[in-house]
């Protein structure tokens, strides 16, 4: 089981482990960190707990395949990730400009990862063992799986799998799937056969041994018409049912990337059973001298309570990775976590997060979910909370209780983001009351995004006035308990449906409410999300309707500058947007005025 020790990441350390050969080598481009909230550490713990003897190749020199070869040829084959985030995403800005900080890599350091880090692999690797099983997985991958926009290139790209030239693509979550390939390569069954597993794609030459699959507009279709890649989105979209879905395929020249119906979620039991491996939740010691993993310090008392979102955001990949059904682990399972953290050295009774991809979501959204998945077309919450969706805290209220009562512990925080619109629905205001009272930092961090209903029906957000109502609601139960704390809300400038309009509705809010953000994130249109689709297309998939984007960097600036009128700096942007506007009423000297006159 490997109780107290890392995975091997040099043929020395297996020498130490007594392993002469390994059954998978794991590719990542991110560090080696072995805690659960990396995935490669999950995925090597998960195969080495099923008795597979895994090893670790952490950012590679990929200017050659000497690297590659550190570990020796694998039993059954290579798994390649390109890290925690999307590898272009942790590389560049939303302007595609390179990156500062890597925190992925020792002390931050830039240049330790190639850009398309799982092509870039997957090509090494099997220019250094010819025939070998290629697998990639992880977050980039998972949006890359069909024919698809790519902002960098600023054009569709086909499915990864064919630039990669890698047998398998694991999307989603992969620990069921990863842990069915292995029995299936580990019996003898050649990987070019293994088209059953859920949650997979793969290459076939023809279709002539597929069956019950919906075939969406092809590669060269959705080159040639904006239209059909809007189609083809859709169909993608509504599919991703673990229990109703349709496998899908899409025709790349004269070869076929087909689709699996995506993997089933797994249930408490198994939830627990991965947070439960024998993680040494630290990195490895060799980046000691370095200063540690950046990335690690944002998570290392932190504790993941959940895993999908119910939430569908457009803009947000989490909807075609973990799912709409939200799983939860155990009360029992997340105290055994807690008293693991409070023996770390560096523990000083903070644990800093307790959540998921939304902090206050623990449930399934209605019964009506494990039976049939999520709905194609309806919403949970939006444009308001469906009849049907569960609203209830009291369960993570309970787990809270128990936490800030483990001897020891002195606070526990939520930051890992709470669904407001999901709280205002609730009619018991417990949860809302002690979240205020114990939770909070000082300043409790949101996502309204924006403030103008019709930006916010593209994104799959709440209306302005659920925002108002849940900040004013917190406002004053802060006050109830004597506590000055704040909202801090994230912003998106430049969203598909935003026009000039829009963004000065939203800085007329911020000059209204007192509040300069002193960050604003720029849309940023990442593979396979809702949003980028529009951004591409122009045209909302959902409804065929075309869409407003703002695409030249003239009005993105302007966006920008418009959230942050009071900055000297963007005096002129955010000028030209008012007279561009005729809003010559935001001009001057009164206190509703976004800038003075000019001098």
């Amino acid at each position: 089981m490997l109780e107290n020790e890392f995975l091997p990441t040099t043929e020395e350390e297996m020498i130490e482990l007594g392993w002469t050969e390994l059954d998978f080598v794991l590719v990542s481009a991110d560090a080696y960190v072995d805690h659960p909230s990396f995935g490669h550490a999950i995925i090597s713990r998960v195969l080495v707990n099923a008795g597979y003897k895994v090893g670790i190749v952490d950012q590679p020199d990929f200017h050659s395949v000497d690297d590659f070869k550190r570990l020796g040829k694998p039993k059954y084959g290579f798994l390649v990730s390109a890290g925690n985030l999307d590898s272009m995403v942790n590389m560049y800005t939303t302007n595609k400009k390179l990156r500062r900080v890597d925190n992925y890599s020792p002390a931050g350091e830039i240049g330790k990862r190639p850009k398309r880090s799982s092509i870039v692999y997957s090509n090494l690797i099997r220019e250094a063992y010819g025939d070998v099983s290629i697998i990639i997985g992880g977050v980039g991958p998972s949006l890359r799986r069909m024919a698809h926009y790519d902002y960098w290139d600023d054009k569709i790209r086909h499915s990864i799998l064919f630039d990669s030239g890698a047998d398998m693509l694991i999307y989603g979550m992969g620990e069921k799937q990863i842990l069915e390939i292995a029995d299936n390569l580990k019996n003898g069954l050649d990987i070019e056969y293994i088209n059953h597993v859920p949650g997979t794609c793969f290459i076939k030459n023809s279709l002539d041994e597929l069956y019950d699959y919906i075939e969406i507009p092809s590669y060269q279709e959705i080159c040639d018409s904006k239209e059909k890649y809007a189609e083809a989105f859709k169909i993608y979209y509504e599919e991703q049912n673990p229990i109703l879905g349709k496998a899908l395929v899409q025709k790349h020249h004269n070869k076929y990337v087909v689709q699996n119906p995506p993997q089933l979620v797994l249930n408490r039991d198994e939830l627990d059973w991965i947070y439960d491996l024998p993680y040494q939740r630290n990195y490895h010691p060799k980046y000691e001298k370095d200063g540690g993993i950046p990335a690690l310090r944002e998570v290392k008392f932190s504790i993941v309570s959940a895993r999908g979102c119910l939430g569908n955001c457009s803009f947000c990949s989490i909807t075609f990775h973990q799912g709409r059904i939200v799983q939860s682990r155990s009360h029992e399972s997340i105290l055994k976590e807690v008293n693991i953290l409070k023996n770390d050295k560096d523990f000083k009774g903070y644990i800093h997060d307790i959540g998921g991809p939304t902090a206050n979501f623990r449930q399934p959204a209605c019964v009506h979910q494990l039976k049939r998945g999520s709905c194609k077309v309806k919403q949970c919450l939006f444009p308001k909370p469906c009849g049907e969706l569960n609203v209830d805290h009291s369960d993570y209220l309970s787990l809270l209780r128990k936490m800030r009562n483990v001897e020891g512990i002195k606070k526990v925080f939520i930051r890992s983001g709470i669904r407001y619109d999901y709280l205002m629905a609730d009619k018991n205001d417990e949860f809302f009351r002690e979240l205020c009272e114990y939770h909070v930092s000082g300043q409790l961090k949101v996502a309204p995004e924006h403030v103008s209903n019709n930006v916010l029906k593209y994104m799959n957000k709440p209306s302005k006035d659920v925002y108002e109502k849940f900040v004013d609601k917190f406002y004053k139960i802060n006050e109830e308990l004597n506590k000055e704390q704040y909202i801090i809300p994230y912003l998106i400038s430049s969203h598909p449906g935003s026009t000039l309009k829009d963004a000065v509705i939203l800085a007329e809010y911020l000059k209204e409410t007192g509040y300069v953000p002193e960050q604003v994130q720029d849309f940023y249109p990442t593979p396979g999300t809702l949003s980028t689709c529009m951004y591409y297309t122009e045209i909302d998939p959902r409804s065929m309707e075309k869409v407003y984007v703002p695409k030249t960097v003239k009005e993105k600036k302007m966006q920008r500058a418009l959230l942050q009128f009071s900055h000297r700096r963007n005096y002129d942007l955010v000028y030209e947007a008012l007279t561009t506007l005729n809003r010559w009423d935001l001009i001057g000297n009164s206190n509703k005025c976004l800038i003075k006159t000019k001098k």
